[in-house]
């Protein structure tokens, strides 16, 4: 009997170690599994490089991660804004490193990993330092830049409604990148707001299978850092 449900988030990392390289989904708040993120940091593992598409809004969630210095490099596409102050001071005193990739091309690199390519060609980029020390090619009369796949030991995602196999349904953009990222990543945690019985999902609907995804935790909506010790939720 194929059963991936975890009694807490906590428990769902079980296995996580130093310097993995973890995907995290989000765009910005949206979509963000704080808790699984939460669960992270009392986890305690270190010298981690983060894949989202931000770096953290105001003290919670990516960006207390952040504070807790437990991450060594992050890779995405739009670090800065008007309350990423904790991503800022780690910047500027040398605590982080970014590699900075357009949006486009991050979702594309997940999605790559995830289907098996070993790179593509993109026009976006050529010209920018986002293309210093990369292969270039010119198609078509265009110039385009190669750029290689992202792989992760782990991804973190939230999804709206889950079952013990693994399928996956999510709530309109809380989706983002939640399906590219649990493709990419060689274990995928997911958090789910519902667990239902199996079978009860219309497969029409379903948009992670569950053969991307390793381990299924419920976590109630609107609440931040519940159920991240060990005892059963």
């Amino acid at each position: 009997m194929i059963d991936k449900v975890f009694s807490s988030p906590l428990d769902a990392l079980e296995g996580l170690s130093d310097g993995a390289t973890i995907m995290i989904g989000g765009f910005g708040g949206a979509g963000q599994p704080t808790v699984l993120i939460d669960a992270l940091i009392e986890h305690g593992a270190r010298a981690l490089t983060i894949v989202n598409n931000n770096a953290g809004n105001g003290e919670m969630g990516l960006a207390a991660l952040i504070k807790a210095g437990r991450v060594q490099k992050i890779i995405c596409s739009f670090p800065r804004q008007s309350d990423s102050q904790v991503f800022d001071a780690a910047y500027r005193a040398g605590r982080i490193e970014l590699e900075l990739v357009a949006q486009g091309n991050l979702a594309e690199r997940i999605r790559a990993a995830g289907a098996g390519i070993g790179g593509f060609f993109t026009p976006t980029g050529f010209g920018t330092e986002l293309a210093r020390g990369k292969e270039t090619r010119c198609i078509d009369g265009r110039m385009h830049v190669f750029e290689q796949p992202i792989h992760a030991e782990w991804a973190l995602v939230m999804a709206e409604t889950g079952d013990r196999w693994g399928n996956l349904t999510y709530r309109k953009t809380a989706r983002n990148f939640g399906p590219i990222m649990a493709m990419a990543a060689r274990k995928t945690v997911a958090s789910v707001h519902q667990l239902t019985p199996p079978g009860m999902l219309d497969p029409e609907v379903i948009v992670t299978p569950g053969i991307f995804v390793r381990r299924v935790v419920q976590v109630p909506r609107m609440a931040p850092g519940l159920a991240i010790h060990k005892e059963a939720a």
